[in-house]
């Protein structure tokens, strides 16, 4: 994959990269990553593609349901 390095990022740009790649749980690389795809019209992901990671998502929450009770509580505390 190739490499690129960016020289002279102003410090305030830096620091809205750095929070929000907190805020996203992703390290300033992968932000960057993100905000270049959003910029350049992203990568285009196909249906199967899409259905295949949900399936993958679904298999790994089998053994933790969670009602709507504890979901709506979750969503009410800012957690989802």
């Amino acid at each position: 994959m190739p490499t690129v390095t960016l020289k002279n990022v102003p410090a305030d740009l830096y620091d809205r990269l750095r929070r929000a790649a907190e805020a996203h749980r992703r390290t300033v690389t992968n932000e960057i990553i993100a905000c270049l795809e959003r910029a350049l019209g992203g990568r285009t992901t196909s249906p199967e593609a899409i259905l295949a990671r949900a399936r993958k998502l679904r298999e790994k929450t089998l053994n933790c349901p969670i009602s709507d009770d504890e979901f709506t509580g979750a969503k009410a505390a800012g957690r989802l």
